[in-house]
């Protein structure tokens, strides 16, 4: 609910427009929520990759596999699923979601086995596939344009908050009880949301498109010969890369390198999402601000994250600099996050909003999906340092593509 009282402000006092803020209000904070719940999900299994390995005998590629499970799902679901949403409607694809999340934390509840496990990656890769396309159908059509900007921010915002808080949870449920349990009350979450989310489901109607009555659209599939779209599909999956490697590895590396305790490097992993969150609060007016420099923006910031990033694995600061750079690492990322959306809204045709985001965010799910068997052979290799390194070194390459975006949404 945080968002909404930052939008309360946005809307009351920076932007007013002719409709209701209240109105507005209510469509970020709820869609808001449902993207802080996909993004808790992304964390449930790499936060304990620790209690897996001992419980179940894994390795770290073995572990990167589930990871690649499900983002591979994710992906695959997430590119058709704007397909879905732009014909049947977001609110009950995202209905949907949520319950197939709540299945997923049941099933790794109760795995008794590596396949277990797999089956629950599944699960909740399938659960979070409809998000990106079903949020930003609904942000699109239901808020007002001159808010965007903030709602892009507040929709990011929300997201990280979601990261920030599944460490908390999930390690919190873990020591008080156990990891079942910890997987258990996760599953109570999403229902807890998605009780929420029907019981102000009015907020949450987007229209359906009619491809019959659009002139404009000779084939569903006709976004697809957008270059632009597949560059942007291409700046998903580099900056996501090295994002994975934050999530999957970054408590490892740090007990590996600097021995700090599993808590002092879970709470830097919260640290993280954190500063990304108020990254994001920033750059939401930095995106309302320069709306026509969403590209360079986003180019600045990971050019940041990338520095930072490869002062963490050069392995030239002790414990408490490396930690506190890592978390700096979020903010740099965060401040780009809604210039990123507006990027992406940019470059997208009108009419084709679930299917374009759909195609778009995929890239997402796919840089999550490799990264982890790249990064993970480095993790089996002792190669700690280098994982980092190598992570920031894709960050830079996300930087060339996001320019190469900039450059082909003039003229597109």
């Amino acid at each position: 609910m945080l968002a909404f009282f930052l939008l309360r402000f946005f809307m009351t006092t920076l932007n007013p427009v002719s409709n209701p803020w209240r109105d507005d209000a209510a469509v970020i904070g709820l869609v808001g929520m449902a993207h802080a719940s996909s993004h808790f999900s992304h964390l449930l299994l790499p936060l304990m990759f620790p209690v897996f390995m001992s419980t179940f005998d894994l390795s770290y590629s073995e572990l990167g596999f589930l990871m690649t499970v499900f983002f591979v799902v994710s992906g695959i679901g997430q590119a058709s699923a704007g397909f879905v949403v732009d014909r049947f409607g977001a609110r009950p694809i995202l209905f949907g979601s949520l319950v197939v999340l709540a299945l997923g934390a049941l099933t790794v509840a109760v795995a008794q086995s590596y396949w277990g496990l797999m089956l629950g990656a599944a699960f909740l890769g399938l659960g979070n596939c409809t998000f990106h396309p079903v949020d930003f159908t609904i942000l699109n059509q239901k808020v007002s344009a001159p808010r965007l900007g903030y709602a892009f921010s507040a929709h990011g915002l929300t997201g990280n908050l979601g990261w920030a808080l599944a460490p908390v949870f999930m390690v919190g449920l873990s020591a008080a009880f156990d990891w079942r349990t910890a997987y258990v009350g996760a599953a109570f979450l999403f229902l807890a949301i998605f009780a929420l989310l029907v019981w102000q489901r009015e907020f949450l109607h987007a229209d359906v498109v009619d491809h019959k009555q659009n002139a404009n659209n000779v084939s569903t599939l006709a976004f697809l010969k957008i270059p632009v779209v597949w560059w942007c599909f291409g700046f998903f999956l580099l900056s996501t890369m090295t994002l994975a490697v934050v999530q999957s590895f970054a408590v490892s590396i740090l007990q590996a390198m600097h021995s700090v305790t599993f808590e002092a490097a879970t709470f830097t992993l919260t640290a993280y999402m954190l500063c990304a969150a108020a990254g994001m609060f920033v750059g939401g007016f930095v995106a309302a601000r320069w709306p026509r420099l969403s590209d360079k923006v986003v180019a600045s910031c990971m050019t940041v994250a990338a520095l930072f990033m490869a002062l963490c694995g050069s392995g030239m600061f002790d414990a408490t600099a490396t930690m506190t750079i890592l978390a700096a690492t979020g903010l740099a990322i965060g401040v780009g996050g809604p210039s990123r959306d507006m990027m992406i809204k940019k470059a997208t045709p009108k009419g084709a909003t679930g299917r374009v985001y759909g195609m778009v965010y995929s890239g997402l799910d796919v840089g999550f999906a490799i990264s982890p068997l790249i990064f993970g052979v480095f993790m089996d290799h002792g190669w700690y340092g280098a994982t980092l390194l190598g992570a920031a070194f894709v960050l830079l390459l996300s930087v060339v593509v996001a320019l190469g975006v900039g450059r082909r949404t003039v003229h597109a």
